[in-house]
């Protein structure tokens, strides 16, 4: 259980990792502009996962409120 307990640690701190790596590629979207390799694939990632859960209706909410649960 312990190698359990770690394992879900790791990717807690992983998660949390990536979801920083994501805020800062938005906020620098924003302020610089979307031309870098690093701003731009993430606006554009963002945007295209927002646009599909947009076009999912009622399963995109259900899908998005799960992944903000996740997330907290």
């Amino acid at each position: 259980m312990n190698a359990l307990d770690t394992l879900k640690g790791i990717i807690g701190q992983l998660t949390h990792i990536l979801v920083a790596a994501i805020g800062l590629g938005v906020v620098a979207g924003i302020v610089f502009g979307g031309d870098t390799w690093f701003v731009g694939a993430v606006l554009d990632s963002l945007l295209d996962v927002v646009t599909k859960l947009g076009e999912a209706g009622l399963v995109g909410l259900l899908v998005a409120a799960m992944l903000i649960g996740l997330l907290k």
